[in-house]
Order: C-alpha cells, then sequence, then structure tokens
C-alpha cells in the first residue's frame, strides 16, 4: 500500500494510509487478566514479545460492555453516542417493538474499514458469529466479510468470497466452541499470505471465557492458540494491533449459584405487572453460556411515574452499582439517549440482572455463570507489535483508539 495517498478524515479523525498490512484484532470477552496469566504460565510467548518489543496499555471499553457497541466503537472510532449501536439488542419506540441489533439501519456513522474501502484499499472482515457480519461489513466497496458461524454459506456476490470454509482448512465448527474463534484465526492468516488485504479487522467469540477463569487450563490454551496464530501473522509482516470488547467476571454467589437481581419481577411488584418494560442490551441469540444474564439494564416507566424515587429504591438493593436516569447516564457512558429507557442500572462486579425469573433459562448453564456488561468489564487490553512513536500519556485510553494509534502512531 502506498503511503502517498492523503490521510482521510473519518468521524472527525485523521488516518494515514497503511506502510504495511494492518491487522486488528478484537478479542471477544479478554479480561486482561487472561493474557496476563498466560504469559506467566508460558503459554503465549508471543503476546510476551508484543508487550517487550511492541507496546502495551490498558484501556477503557464501552459501557454497556457488550458486544456489538463495542465492536461498532472500534470500527468507527466513536463512542455509542455517535454510531448509535447501544446494545446486542434494544426497544425501538419508534415501531413499539424489541429488536436485536444487527441491522446497519441502526447504525448512525461510518466505519473506518468501509472509508478505506472506498478509498481504494483492500479490505478484509472476518468475524466469528453471524451477528456482527451485517453491520462491520456495512459499506464496504469489493471487500471481504464473512463469518465463521455461516462460513459454509458464504458467496462472492455477498461475501466477496466463494469458499470461506475451505479457507481455514478446518470443519465448519459449533457456535459454542473454542474452534469458532480459531477459525477466524485460521481463514485470517490463509487469506493474508494469500491475498494480502491492507486492512483486516477479525472479532471472534467470548465462548471460552464465559467458561473458563483466567489462569484455568482451558483458557491458557486458548489462548496459547490465539498466540501461535499471532506469531503466524507477524512472519507474514504485518502490523498487528489487538484490543478486546470487553472482561469477564463470575456472576456467583458463596454457593457457586447465579447471583441474580429480577429487575421485572421488582418493578412488577412496585407499579403492577407489565406497567414498566425492562431491557437487557446482553439479549442475543447466543444465550446458552449465559442465560441473556448481564450487570446493565434500561428500564422504561409509565408516564407520571417519579423515576427519581424507583431509580432511589432500586439504588438502595443490594448488589446495585449505580442508578442513573437517562440523561446522566447517557452523559457519563456516552449513549444515544433516544435509544435508552428512563433508568440505567448497572450491577456490581459478581452480580447479574434479569428480567423476571420465569423468562431466564439456566439450564444450559453447566458451569458457574461468568458474564459482563458492567462498569467492571470495561477495562481491555490495547498491545501492538510496534513501538508507539507518540501518545499522550495523560489521554485517556479506549479501545476505540486501536486504529488511531495504529495508523498513526506506530514507529
Amino acid at each position: 500500500m502506498s503511503t502517498s495517498k492523503a490521510p482521510l478524515l473519518i468521524n472527525g479523525r485523521t488516518c494515514q494510509w497503511m506502510d504495511r498490512p494492518l491487522v486488528v484484532v478484537c478479542l471477544d470477552g479478554c479480561e486482561p487478566d487472561y493474557i496476563t496469566q498466560a504469559m506467566q504460565a508460558g503459554a503465549a510467548p508471543y503476546l510476551r514479545e508484543m508487550c517487550d518489543s511492541g507496546a502495551s496499555f490498558l484501556a477503557d471499553g464501552v459501557v454497556p460492555s457488550f458486544t456489538n457497541p463495542n465492536n461498532l466503537s472500534i470500527v468507527t472510532g466513536t463512542p455509542p453516542s455517535v454510531h448509535g449501536i447501544c446494545g446486542n439488542y434494544f426497544y425501538d419506540r419508534a415501531v413499539d417493538r424489541e429488536v436485536m441489533m444487527n441491522d446497519p439501519e441502526y447504525l448512525r456513522a461510518e466505519t473506518i474499514l468501509a472509508r478505506f474501502s472506498q478509498a481504494g484499499a483492500r479490505v478484509a472482515v472476518i468475524t466469528a458469529k453471524d451477528k456482527l457480519r451485517k453491520l462491520l461489513g456495512h459499506g464496504l466497496l469489493n471487500g471481504i466479510c464473512f463469518s465463521a458461524e455461516k462460513a459454509e454459506q458464504a458467496t462472492l456476490a455477498d461475501n466477496g468470497i466463494a469458499a470461506a470454509l475451505e479457507l481455514a482448512g478446518m470443519p465448519l465448527p459449533s457456535v459454542y466452541s473454542a474452534e469458532l474463534s480459531e477459525f477466524v484465526f485460521a481463514a485470517g492468516v490463509n487469506l493474508m499470505a494469500a491475498a494480502r488485504p491492507d486492512l483486516m479487522y477479525m472479532s471472534t467469540t467470548d465462548y471460552v471465557q464465559h467458561k473458563d477463569a483466567p489462569g484455568t487450563p482451558g483458557a491458557n490454551a486458548f489462548y496459547a492458540m490465539i498466540d501461535r496464530y499471532l506469531r503466524k501473522f507477524s512472519a507474514l509482516g504485518v502490523t498487528l494491533a489487538l484490543t478486546a470488547d470487553h472482561g469477564m467476571n463470575a456472576k456467583t454467589d458463596a454457593k457457586g449459584d447465579p447471583n441474580v437481581i429480577y429487575l421485572q419481577d421488582v418493578l412488577d411488584e412496585w407499579l403492577g405487572r407489565d406497567k414498566a418494560r425492562v431491557i437487557l442490551p446482553i439479549t442475543d441469540p447466543y444465550v446458552v453460556h449465559h442465560g441473556a444474564l448481564g450487570s446493565f439494564a434500561t428500564a422504561y416507566l409509565p408516564s407520571a411515574t417519579p423515576a427519581d424515587e424507583i431509580g432511589a429504591g432500586i439504588a438502595q438493593m443490594p448488589g446495585i452499582e449505580a442508578v442513573l436516569n437517562r440523561d446522566s447516564g447517557c452523559r457519563l457512558f456516552e449513549l444515544p439517549p433516544d435509544r435508552m429507557g428512563d433508568l440505567i442500572i448497572v450491577s456490581e462486579r459478581h452480580v447479574v440482572l434479569g428480567t423476571s425469573r420465569k423468562r431466564h433459562d439456566l439450564s444450559g448453564l453447566d458451569v458457574p455463570l461468568r458474564s459482563h456488561g458492567g462498569t467492571s468489564e470495561k477495562t481491555v487490553p490495547l498491545l501492538f507489535n510496534r513501538r508507539v512513536k507518540s501518545i499522550d500519556h495523560s489521554r485517556r485510553l479506549r479501545n476505540f483508539d486501536v486504529f488511531d494509534i495504529a495508523l498513526n502512531n506506530l514507529q
């Protein structure tokens, strides 16, 4: 890629052109301690090299610390107040319906990926779960965009590639498996070797992190796999940038049972059945490993309901970290007010929020519940395989600074 092209201005940020292929990886659910523990166990020698010879930071992700808001923040370089994707799931007031936020119609900003493709760069996007594919691929011109989940369905017309399954050299994995993330890396390395795209974005799944805590054999084996592929990428002469959408914490009580506050049940008791509406933005089609339970919720209250009084009542409940009205919560967490309820509720580190007890099927949990969504899971790694030449150390780093640093601040 020639570096003589004029920089691009994307969502208010100036982006220089790549001087070599750039691979940006979003490791779903990557609490920084996963990397630390894997390195200490000797399972991640290349990640150790990145920390020692490249650049390593801690950064804040977006709250709610869920997949869709953070991935879209990363690829737009903006918070949800700008790009509009504030959860995996939301209540659309315009149509009076609860919907998944998987459709590009909800996206309010262009992506860095799309803009570079439109300017002539060869761009590839590989995501583990198909729920992100349309959002990440929106606006791509002549690019490649497919998911590991539905790789066998990829076509040249829809995905820019006709043999995605063969590209990875692996059988199609289960959506509930570590192999779904490995498929992303295998396909990415082989695509880089064969076609050498200028810009590649890869997003994994947090199946392992929902089951295995940092430092456990399962977690270390997973990061050892990632480490091997990162080294393969490095051997291809690329710039590597790695971050995460959110961390992960145990959400259990002293007995190891799910530690849940069922907010819809609480509001039904206070206000009457179904008078209020609790929305859990963690909700997506893949609920087996978390039961749609996370540490962030928003509540829509009946008109004329004293929101401050209801919020104060919720705030007094054990396990609640914060209750904010819409305006205060949206300012604090940089969220779009028209897509949030009257109250924004965040639970403590080891507590999750539910709607009604009867609506959550936890029968699929075969290990103690681990989940995310709150401020306790917002800290994520920010790693590069090249040194940073200049950065303001007083600056609050965000996971959505990854493209800015990779394009503008590396040696």
